[in-house]
């Protein structure tokens, strides 16, 4: 069921809910969130079809602002808020409102979604693309209890991630972050089967792909050790190599599908490791709606860092360390100092 609103406030649209929640027999609500994705009109098509997928998992209410730009300053003073409510079989498992903006109202955008959240209900906001460097300060990311970015749409992604690492606030995230959660998770597993110590590491991937600088900055954050980060013809990311104490650790992919699991005194074992559609990973992010401590760990570590030694003295694999950046570095100056300082006998051997 459609119904197509010109000219339109956010009371109407409310009314126009209730109604054809009457009218297909469905008077309950049922959704257990509300996903705000801010776009433009080119994606919003793709946008929209991934959250309708990912509704069947999570049943929630959609609302999509698309601003228009006025074209001149006649159409900025011409403010008009239109809307398509879609309920049924039109919306999947839950209830989606298209919102497009004209004029003055794109600057007040919040006003016009508040009305329209699900009461007592958490609320997700999403940007398919160009989100801001800074979700958490942005008006409608400041009604969100998760801000969902993507880094690999904007136009310069490695730099996004720097500025979103200076501006991170608990509840951020980012789908590059999500794309290699399978990496991490065989990773941890492979390092789950050997005793071994990691002394360094390799991430090849795609030139301008800020999940392979995460998956890196990862690594180097939590296992203390010096990251390599390569570049490949792609797709995606294509391999990780870990030097052991017991010999390399390999995870080579190839082809976006299918990847080989090389650990030494160990047969090689194939496993499933495909690129995921983008209505994976909003579901993924949809699961949970706490702050995501490893991912801020490993955006702060920072892109500048990769290649750096950061194990701490003591040998042994280190342990994850969920401090920020900031007191990490605190610590580690005093030792820098200490380990600069030359001993009596060390000055006389010199001269």
């Amino acid at each position: 069921m459609k119904t197509d609103l010109t000219d339109t406030t956010s009371s109407k649209i409310n009314k126009a809910l209730v109604l054809g929640r009457r009218a297909i027999g469905t008077p309950a609500i049922g959704m257990v969130l509300t996903l705000v994705i801010v776009t433009d009109e080119e994606n919003a098509y793709d946008a929209l079809k991934a959250a309708n997928e990912a509704s069947r998992e999570h049943p929630s209410r959609t609302l999509v602002v698309i601003k228009r730009p006025s074209r001149s300053p006649r159409d900025r003073a011409n403010a008009r808020l239109d809307a398509e409510v879609r309920l049924g079989a039109d919306a999947s498992t839950g209830e989606t409102v298209v919102l497009r903006l004209y004029g003055e109202v794109i600057d007040h955008a919040q006003s016009v979604v508040l009305p329209l959240l699900l009461p007592d209900a958490p609320v997700v906001v999403w940007w398919p693309v160009q989100g801001p460097t800074d979700p958490a300060n942005d008006p409608l990311g400041a009604l969100g209890q998760r801000r969902v970015t993507d880094s690999y749409a904007s136009e310069h992604p490695v730099r996004d991630l720097t500025a979103r690492a200076a501006a991170y606030t608990p509840g951020d995230t980012d789908l590059s972050w999500t794309r290699i959660t399978p990496w991490r998770s065989m990773l941890a597993a492979a390092l789950d089967q050997v005793t071994c110590e990691v002394t360094a590491a390799e991430v090849e991937g795609e030139e301008f792909n800020p999940s392979v600088e995460l998956l890196a900055m990862w690594l180097a954050d939590r296992l203390k050790i010096p990251v390599k980060r390569s570049a490949s013809a792609g797709p995606g990311l294509t391999a990780v190599r870990m030097e052991t104490t017991c010999g390399p650790i390999v995870l080579h992919r190839p082809d976006a599908t299918l990847a080989t699991l090389c650990i030494e005194g160990q047969p090689d074992r194939s496993v499933a490791l495909k690129r995921r559609e983008t209505s994976e990973l909003i579901a993924e992010e949809l699961r949970r709606l706490d702050p995501d401590d490893t991912y801020a760990s490993a955006l702060r570590y920072g892109v500048d860092r990769l290649g750096e030694a950061a194990r701490p003295a003591g040998g042994g694999a280190a342990e994850p360390d969920e401090r920020s950046g900031e007191d990490r570095s605190a610590e580690e100056k005093p030792a820098a100092k200490k380990a600069a300082t030359k001993s009596p006998a060390k000055k006389a051997a010199a001269k």
